[in-house]
């Protein structure tokens, strides 16, 4: 099954999978899906996440999720850029969330990394998700 939007299918299984207090949560492998990943356990939003692969080789990602007192650790994660309407951004102009405290993800020329970094190499490129 071929889907039309494999980030925002990404994103929706750790949503649903945090809703159900879920420790694991199992995704189709890609290397894109993993860069975003690396982000994210980067900057504390996710425990760990491990490739593995099944006995037909199909590789899969095994995400950990991370639990503050019991509360998911994020509180919102939302999809910007989408298959229909891409959303661009220079570095000069790249929105902050929360004031900050939240995190932008951005696929620039030098790789995925955070709003943050992005700032920092002066790099703008296409907003993939926001999460707080």
């Amino acid at each position: 099954m071929t889907l039309a939007d494999p980030i925002g299918d990404m994103l929706t299984r750790i949503r649903n999978g945090q809703m159900r207090s879920l420790n694991k949560i199992e995704i189709p492998f890609s290397s894109f899906r993993s860069k975003i990943l690396e982000v994210l356990k980067n900057e504390g939003y996710i425990i760990n996440y491990n490739v593995k692969e099944n006995k037909k080789k199909i590789k899969s990602i095994l995400v950990d999720l991370k639990y503050y007192e019991g509360q998911p650790v994020i509180k919102e994660i939302k999809r910007i850029s989408k298959p229909g309407r891409r959303v661009y951004s220079r570095a000069t102009s790249i929105p902050k969330v929360l004031n900050g405290l939240g995190l932008a993800i951005l696929s620039t020329s030098k790789g995925v990394m955070s709003d943050a970094d992005a700032t920092k190499n002066n790099l703008g490129g296409e907003i993939i998700c926001r999460i707080f």
